[in-house]
């Protein structure tokens, strides 16, 4: 059976990480041949394409396909890919993120293609924006799950938004979570000469954050308790792991607040870097308000690391409060400062919630765990078929 997935750009990113995972895996089911289609990825978020463009026969590049809304190149890019599944001839397509989802899918209903899937890993409407960009994202979606055979979510909470906006039906969804490469993470070590190239001590409690820096991420809410808490406890220091156009301003925050000595800006590191800085930190936060089930929640977790969330989407499928970590009201500052200063405080407690979300994430993240449900999907959704 021959598989097309479709995403709109291969940048560092969960969707994207989870893309890749999930093609080189299917493409080691004996019955399955698997092609990616992307279109260029550029940006300041760095590229995941060095880890597939050498594989021969594998990515297809679309320069028109991108990510703004352009009606010339959008229209060009829905063509050009309902050519390629006529050539091609896919039994199923399954597509990706927010562009992508969309013409992909169109694409592929033009073109005649039997089954239909995608992915949503995160919200394309929601609080995060006007409403009249959600009243448009959100007619996008429902137009586009006419010629949609099966939703995939990453998190229950995606499952509940889009069928509440009217997107699906219940039975046309499976939720199968984001898995990845455990092991590197449940291997993390607290390496000191790590630490001290980033110039970090043994001393000090290290809270890590995992984002881009940009808008939505939550980073201005960890700068708002970040005085208080230095006061409070002095040993606290911020690694910010990933770039963003937003740094520069970051930057300029902390030498205002007088705390550069306190700010680590990592910047953007290498996919298969990430375990290492994880092993580093003492704990991590995550304070989107724009996510779905977001990646670096499980990836500390399975590293023994606890975390600090917003409850935002999928976050409180993997962030049980007061078990794995601590879940919080989006924009709750009093309580993120409490919860970071409480377990900056103990160590013990650290470790009672790593350990907890370790056994859950080693069970239920697993990359071949998501690719052996996704295989499994396809092969139901054959078999319903007519012939």
């Amino acid at each position: 059976m021959r598989v097309a997935h479709v995403i709109t750009r291969l940048i560092v990113g969960g969707a994207q990480g989870n893309t890749i995972a999930s093609v080189l895996g299917l493409r080691r089911k004996a019955e399955l041949e698997v092609d990616l289609i992307s279109g260029p990825s550029t940006g300041p978020e760095g590229s995941l394409e060095p880890m597939v463009s050498s594989i021969p026969h594998l990515l297809t590049i679309v320069p028109e396909l991108v990510r703004p809304v352009h009606p010339w190149k959008d229209w060009a890019a829905f063509r050009r890919l309902a050519v390629i599944f006529r050539e091609r001839s896919p039994a199923l397509v399954h597509t990706h993120s927010g562009k992508a989802g969309i013409l992909g899918r169109l694409a592929a209903a033009r073109a005649g293609v039997p089954i239909i899937v995608h992915t949503i890993h995160g919200p394309s409407f929601g609080s995060f924006q006007n409403s009249g960009a959600n009243a448009l994202f959100a007619m996008a979606e429902r137009h586009a799950a006419q010629f949609t055979t099966h939703f995939v979510a990453v998190a229950e909470a995606m499952k509940q938004q889009y069928l509440a906006a009217g997107i699906g039906k219940p039975q046309q969804y499976t939720k199968i979570f984001s898995g990845f490469d455990v092991g590197p993470f449940l291997s993390a070590t607290n390496d000191p000469q790590l630490r001290a190239r980033f110039g970090l001590t043994a001393e000090d409690i290290v809270v890590g954050k995992i984002a881009r820096l940009f808008k939505l991420k939550g980073h201005d809410d960890l700068f708002a308790v970040a005085p208080a808490l230095v006061r409070s406890c002095p040993q606290v220091r911020f690694l910010l792991i990933g770039d963003g156009p937003w740094r520069a301003r970051f930057e300029r925050r902390a030498r205002s607040f007088g705390l550069q000595k306190h700010f680590v800006f990592a910047g953007l590191i290498p996919p298969q870097e990430i375990p290492r800085l994880v092993g580093i930190i003492d704990l991590l936060v995550h304070l989107s308000v724009r996510e779905s089930l977001p990646r670096a929640l499980p990836q500390a977790l399975a590293a023994g690391r606890p975390v600090i969330s917003y409850d935002c989407a999928g976050a409180k499928e993997v962030c049980f409060d007061n078990k794995t970590g601590f879940l919080l009201r989006p924009g709750d500052l009093s309580g993120l400062r409490d919860r970071l200063l409480q377990l900056a405080r103990d160590p013990a407690l650290r470790k009672r919630f790593g350990q907890h979300g370790r056994e859950f994430v080693r069970e239920q993240f697993s990359a071949e765990r998501m690719v052996d449900d996704l295989h499994q999907l396809y092969l139901r959704l054959t078999r319903r078929q007519p012939k």
